[in-house]
């Protein structure tokens, strides 16, 4: 056991192998620990990604309409959720739609489709509109996540362009039949694995505040650890309204960045990406969690809107980090004659002590 969270850090620098000991230790760090924590998950942040934060951009192909019975998703079957359900969107707009993420700085564009898996003619479909994307933007990552693969898709993905593909493992395979009875987690490793000999980059990550124990939680990151994920997408439970996990409330944003913590003392090298849901769990906390975690998805997500992609850029800059792949940007407080916001003003108070109206508190 280490004396220390700055000593576990050093052990990670070195290429120690984390233990469930020293995980459970940093899931259950305390209030007291929780800086000491961040600042040592930080130094290996830091050490693997320097100050770069890499920029991911949703497009959703085909949205609701899902056979599948997982229980987080408002995609699922039977799913009373009031969420937009629509067919496959025309190759023009799901190129137009990546051009708005890659115009605000995403390096790496996720097409995204609901279904158990895609047929041939769907892997067809999207290789059209991956050969479309590399020629307008050839620089862009294209990662694809179309469900469960079958023999030669990963190939066919490979050989149009995509980059990577993702494949969520979502929680502990002894878990994984509570929240999805119409596919098996093996299925899951299977796809990951199908599309890692492909040639295709490994995207696979977590859902958490599912109800999960600590146990379930590290043997989901050290599954992922073992499956050689490349990138590790967190997301945080959005209980929506008409799912099975409707008003699960479980965490907390000091629980959400020990979650993260752990996953980057499991696998110190690996892109860990603070996915959906980071706005309504890490709240206030998702610029300290950026020491930590170094990718996020901008703007929206699939089925729910996140934060405004200004407030994403504004959030990152002001968090001393960079967009990966921008250019630098000077240190300087300001170019508009000392206003550090162009074109902002302050809001005159009109409420409150001296009026009819209410305060703001």
């Amino acid at each position: 056991m280490f004396n220390n969270f700055q000593a576990l850090a050093d052990r990670q620098l070195s290429g120690a192998t984390l233990t469930r000991q020293d995980a459970l230790a940093v899931l259950n760090s305390t209030d007291e620990q929780m800086l000491d924590v961040v600042a040592a998950a930080a130094r290996l942040r830091r050490a693997h990604f320097a100050n770069t934060v890499k920029v991911n951009y949703l497009v959703n192909l085909k949205s609701g309409l899902c056979p599948e019975d997982c229980t987080y998703c408002s995609q699922r079957l039977g799913s009373a959720a009031q969420i937009l359900k629509y067919t496959w969107i025309k190759p023009e707009e799901a190129l137009e739609q990546a051009a708005t993420g890659i115009a605000a700085g995403a390096s790496r564009v996720c097409l995204v489709a609901s279904g158990k898996g895609p047929t041939d003619r769907d892997v067809e479909r999207v290789a059209g509109m991956v050969e479309g994307l590399k020629d307008q933007h050839p620089q862009v990552e294209v990662c694809a996540c179309l469900g469960i693969l079958k023999d030669g898709q990963a190939e066919k993905l490979k050989a149009c362009g995509v980059d990577a593909y993702n494949h969520n493992l979502n929680t502990s395979e002894e878990m994984y039949k509570e929240i999805c009875s119409t596919h098996e987690f093996a299925d899951r490793v299977r796809t990951v694995e199908h599309a890692k000999s492909a040639g295709l980059s490994p995207c696979s990550g977590l859902i958490v505040g599912m109800g999960e124990s600590d146990d379930d939680l590290i043997d989901a990151i050290f599954a992922l650890r073992d499956l050689g994920s490349d990138s590790i997408p967190v997301n945080f439970l959005m209980p929506f309204e008409g799912t099975p996990l409707e008003g699960t409330w479980l965490l907390t944003p000091a629980r959400c960045l020990r979650i993260l913590a752990t996953v980057r003392f499991a696998c110190p090298e690996v892109e860990i990406r603070m996915a959906g849901g980071r706005e309504m769990h890490l709240r206030t906390l998702q610029p300290l969690a950026l020491n930590i975690a170094n990718s996020l998805f901008l703007g929206d997500y699939l089925t729910s809107e996140g934060q405004p992609g200004e407030a994403d850029l504004a959030m990152i800059a002001d968090a001393g980090f960079t967009v990966l792949g921008s250019s630098p940007v000077p240190d300087t407080p300001s170019t508009h004659d000392g206003d550090p916001q162009a074109g902002a003003q302050p809001t005159i108070r009109r409420r409150g002590a001296g009026t009819e109206f209410a305060a703001n508190a």
